[in-house]
């Protein structure tokens, strides 16, 4: 097929155009074009808790630990930790780092991020909720003093991201952007930290242009072999494969899946591939007294249980699997993949598809001839999302349901969630800590404008949510862990969908480690000669 009958308008063909790059620059240095379906939310570090976002932050910035190619936890701009008492971890920070503009890093840096990140328009705030000061012992050295004891803090430090006290305050960007309000600030096309690459260029949802830090304290350790990085968000499937198979990408981060094959028998192309630490899954506003979408008035058919538990057994979620996704999913019966402690398979056992027991549960519940409602979806966020919308907008209408699809960008998708906007919503959530209670912090608790677009409030799940927190006696926390996902799972607070399946596809020239994250480390990347 030939590029111009697969192009959709001056657009699409302007954005492959925008990755080429003259042949005797791409000879002169290393560089890497590559692309994906969105773009991140914003430059601001602490103002978005999504991980294309996190992964666009960790090019620039730098965190006190770091989760390696292989998710294994690394120290960063700390160099070790310890337990100074149960409530008091003590950091050491790594010295003669510098930050992009030349200004020494220092333990100030390090208390001002936090605070940052704690603030009230901070998007990662769960991240760090046991945290209650960040005490300055000298330059080099910091105390977190947490609110009760907390095991795994290293563990949830890895999106914290570190920014200069010094270029913030001159840049009126002490508080993060806040989203909802649509703000615009210095920071949200603009940033400075220490990490291995310096932003030249941000144009949102159309480029970003990175370049090497020379100076990046990290290089002994990795010596990267990337002089530039040029991204292109391309929404287009057929254009992104089209500007692989062309050679204007070297790496395109979501291939389509019905594309697989024909880019792995290409010469000079090769995928890598791996199992995601993330679920995807659709969540039901259980907590309204009406919905905004549905033609019931007066009541809200999700709060009732029975309705939540039909939906869930009249997704045949193996069909998905087969059709939709070509079998590059894992059906999943928790919000939680397999890498998460406190997965267990049990837990991770589907309700079985029946429609016929999910009409029955529709009429005990009063909606014997259904309802309609409205499914909001993103179109260019996780594999196949539009897609999988429209299998579940099929099999919800074999059992009475009418459900009308909204698939919008995910720059309109996640506001609708954390604004409490939708009745009925997907969403995949990664787990960066590797730890349940990370679930549970952002979607199981009662929360004002967080990601639990549920509904779902429950003050002695919350409890055991921030007792989980200070628990030092591991088993007691697996037992509490276990309890929540037993509750979650018995109220049907979510409909699991699937575990991803990620596949990376890039050129032969370049050989990039897939990560389970799915966050590109272009610090471990090297060139074939």
């Amino acid at each position: 097929m030939k590029l111009k009958h697969i192009m959709t308008g001056l657009a699409l063909g302007a954005a492959v155009a925008m990755v080429a790059m003259p042949a005797s620059a791409a000879k002169d240095k290393n560089v890497i074009r590559w692309a994906s379906q969105g773009d991140a939310l914003t430059s601001d570090p602490h103002a978005a808790n999504e991980s294309p976002t996190h992964s666009a932050s960790r090019k620039v910035y730098d965190t006190l630990t770091y989760n390696d190619k292989d998710m294994k936890l690394t120290p960063w701009l700390a160099t070790s930790w310890k337990l100074v008492d149960p409530t008091t971890w003590q950091f050491n920070l790594r010295k003669g780092v510098k930050f992009h503009d030349g200004t020494d890093f220092t333990a100030t840096d390090v208390k001002f991020s936090f605070e940052r990140a704690k603030s009230k328009t901070s998007d990662l705030k769960g991240d760090i909720s046991s945290v209650k000061e960040v005490k300055i012992i000298d330059p080099y050295t910091v105390h977190i003093i947490t609110n009760g004891p907390d095991p795994i803090l290293p563990n949830l430090l890895t999106n914290i991201y570190i920014m200069s006290k010094a270029w913030s305050e001159k840049n009126n960007v002490t508080a993060p952007q806040d989203r909802a309000a649509k703000e615009e600030t210095y920071a949200v096309r603009n940033a400075m930290g220490t990490g291995p690459f310096k932003m030249k260029l941000r144009e949102p949802d159309v480029r970003t242009i990175l370049v090497k830090n020379e100076n990046w304290w990290g290089l002994k350790d990795y010596p990267h072999e990337v002089d530039e990085i040029i991204y292109t968000p391309i929404a287009n499937q057929a254009t992104r494969v089209a500007a692989l198979l062309s050679g204007e990408l070297d790496f395109i981060l979501d291939p389509p899946l019905q594309d697989l094959n024909r880019i792995k028998n290409t010469p000079g192309l090769h995928l890598a591939q791996t199992a995601q630490v993330r679920t995807i899954f659709l969540g039901m506003n259980q907590g309204v007294k009406e919905l905004r979408s549905s033609n019931i008035k007066g009541k809200n058919p999700l709060a009732d249980r029975r309705v939540r538990q039909a939906f869930y057994q009249a997704i045949d979620i193996e069909a998905i699997k087969k059709k939709v996704m070509r079998g590059y999913s894992v059906p999943a019966g928790l919000i939680t993949p397999p890498a998460v402690h406190g997965y267990t398979d049990e837990l991770n056992k589907r309700r079985p598809y029946d429609p016929a027991a999910a009409k029955k549960l529709l009429a005990e519940a009063g909606y014997a001839d259904g309802f309609s409602l409205q499914l909001d979806c993103p179109n260019n966020r996780y594999i196949n999302d539009e897609g999988i919308c429209q299998a579940v907008v099929g099999m919800l209408g074999k059992i009475g349901v009418k459900v009308n699809l909204s698939a919008i960008p995910k720059t309109i998708h996640f506001p609708k969630i954390k604004n409490r906007e939708t009745d009925f919503y997907m969403l995949g959530w990664g787990v960066s800590t590797l730890d349940s209670h990370y679930v549970f912090n952002y979607l199981t608790k009662c929360a004002d404008k967080g990601w639990n677009g549920t509904g779902y409030c429950d003050a002695e799940t919350d409890k055991i949510i921030d007792d989980m927190e200070k628990e030092v006696d591991f088993g007691k926390r697996d037992a509490m862990i276990a309890e929540v996902w037993k509750r979650m799972r018995e109220n049907v607070n979510y409909l699991p969908l699937h575990h991803q399946v990620i596949v990376w596809a890039m050129s032969d020239r370049v050989d990039i480690p897939i990560v389970a994250d799915d966050g590109v480390r272009f610090i471990y990347t090297k060139f074939k000669k």
